[in-house]
């Protein structure tokens, strides 16, 4: 199941760049959602790559206070818990 959740992001993830651009919040939030699957699997080092791709075009785009900047942080910092 948790292959198929992961197809299944990074095949959103294609449709959406291709429709949206791959800067739109609704991009970026699938890219957010991939590095937590990531994550819950212990691919910390992609993890850590979709996080900080994540953030980074949310902060440019939105500003680093955002209610959707806040989000990739506080994933990021729970990435950081668990590696230690």
């Amino acid at each position: 199941r948790i292959q198929e959740a992961e197809e299944m992001y990074e095949w959103a993830l294609e449709g959406n760049k291709k429709a949206l651009g791959p800067h739109h919040t609704s991009t970026l939030s699938t890219v957010n959602n991939l590095g937590s699957l990531y994550k819950d699997q212990g691919k910390f080092e992609e993890a850590e790559e979709m996080y900080k791709r994540a953030l980074y075009s949310f902060q440019t785009a939105l500003g680093p206070n955002h209610p959707k900047s806040s989000i990739v942080m506080r994933s990021m910092e729970s990435l950081q818990r668990i590696k230690g």
